[in-house]
């Protein structure tokens, strides 16, 4: 991707806006709620998806219609020789944990893990804790959404909140 710096117009936000409400519609649907034709709605799709405003596009599913059931929240402390990269070569390891970022405060990383239940959660933190340079975890388990329409509980784009474009990351 280029990455390039290019103007951001009001027609790219109604643009991205379309796409975050439904990123399965057509550039000729797209263009008849901004009002471009669909060759000029691709083109300016293109050029975001080249200067990297539109990283990709995504699915949102209900994490339960799969099974995963249990979701909790992990702080992880490291001993002081864990670069961040090497943590991400880890987490990337386990397909339960779907978000990984490293943070302020006390804990060096913040993990989203799912899981079938309770036991294989339990299962998936031993895991993590065997990681030579994880020095302790804290778990926190989600009871309920308070933000029914966040990604985390698995709502769809179009059911958040309007303005919201971080929804949208691989296709």
């Amino acid at each position: 991707m280029a990455n390039q710096s290019a103007p951001f117009d009001d027609l790219d936000r109604k643009i991205v806006a379309a796409l975050v409400a439904n990123a399965r519609a057509s550039f000729t649907e797209i263009g008849a709620t901004v009002g471009l034709s669909a060759s000029a709605v691709k083109r300016r799709v293109d050029r975001m998806r080249e200067n990297d405003v539109i990283t990709g596009f995504t699915t949102t599913v209900r994490p339960a219609a799969l099974g995963w059931r249990t979701e909790a929240y992990v702080e992880v402390y490291c001993d002081s020789a864990a670069p961040p990269r090497r943590l991400a070569e880890v987490v990337r390891s386990y397909p339960e944990i779907t978000a990984a970022m490293t943070v302020t405060g006390g804990a060096d990383a913040l993990l989203h893990v799912m899981a079938t239940d309770v036991e294989h959660f339990e299962e998936v933190l031993e895991r993590i804790r065997t990681e030579p340079f994880i020095r302790k975890t804290i778990s926190y388990m989600v009871l309920s959404h308070l933000i029914a329409g966040s990604a985390e509980a698995g709502a769809s784009p179009a059911a958040a909140p309007s303005g919201v474009l971080d929804a949208m990351n691989d296709r």
